[in-house]
């Protein structure tokens, strides 16, 4: 393994990647970007998005695809993350004043980079239930 791989600033610039390339996934697929990178203290959103009139709360993993085949990255969002994803998605709805009759749902999109092709594959999970 690359002794990069366990740098913080190297892990931030794939998770940084990994959600430009999911954007870029999500609108060829006909969501609307809302927002990104929506911060409190208890919690981050990464992509907020919008298909269908359903409000999307995006999840995402990144991966460098050399890092290993086995490994989920989607297991990174156990039960304590989802709660606090929960009350900043709370948040985010009343700090942007959606009414409450909108419906919402947590997706998890797992990216998975091939720097060296400058390829990535996706992983799209829809509807995650808390």
């Amino acid at each position: 393994m690359d002794k990069t791989t366990n740098d913080p600033k190297h892990k931030k610039k794939i998770g940084a990647l990994g959600e430009n390339m999911a954007c870029r996934f999500l609108v060829k697929h006909g969501f609307r970007i809302l927002d990104r990178n929506y911060s409190k203290k208890w919690g981050e959103i990464d992509i907020v998005a919008e298909k269908d009139k359903i409000f999307r709360f995006i999840e995402v993993k990144s991966i460098v695809s050399y890092e290993t085949n086995r490994y989920r990255p989607e297991e990174n969002v156990h039960y304590q993350k989802l709660k606090r994803l929960s009350r900043v998605i709370q948040t985010y709805l009343l700090d942007k004043k959606v009414s409450y009759e909108t419906e919402w749902q947590i997706d998890i999109m797992a990216v998975f980079l091939d720097l060296e092709n400058k390829k990535a594959r996706f992983r799209f999970t829809e509807n995650i239930i808390i």
